[in-house]
């Protein structure tokens, strides 16, 4: 039994080393230079992982996004609040002094 999961972790691992196998890539740029590009390929399970981390990380930013929206309203909501009260208090208390006089 343990010689048959030895072998079968022995041929998945291989597996993967075959799927990680770098192409080289030679581009010649417009003004004559070579640049030498090296790819790896992914493997099923790699590329679900980098699938999962761009979702997380799409799924953050608009998680910020929605937070300063909803930080800009409130700041809005507040400015416009206090210079309500504001002109109220200057309203009142000129009417206070017109009585008094």
């Amino acid at each position: 039994m343990k010689k048959v999961i030895l072998l079968l972790a022995t041929c998945a691992f291989t597996t993967a080393a075959f799927a990680q196998t770098p192409e080289t890539e030679v581009k010649v740029r417009d003004n004559g230079t070579k640049k030498v590009v090296t790819k790896t390929g992914k493997t099923n399970v790699g590329q679900a992982l980098e699938n999962t981390t761009d979702a997380a990380g799409n799924l953050a930013s608009d998680a910020g996004h929605a937070i300063k929206r909803g930080a800009k309203k409130t700041a809005r909501a507040t400015k416009r609040t206090s210079l309500k009260a504001s002109r109220k208090l200057k309203k009142s208390t000129n009417e206070m002094e017109a009585k008094t006089e």
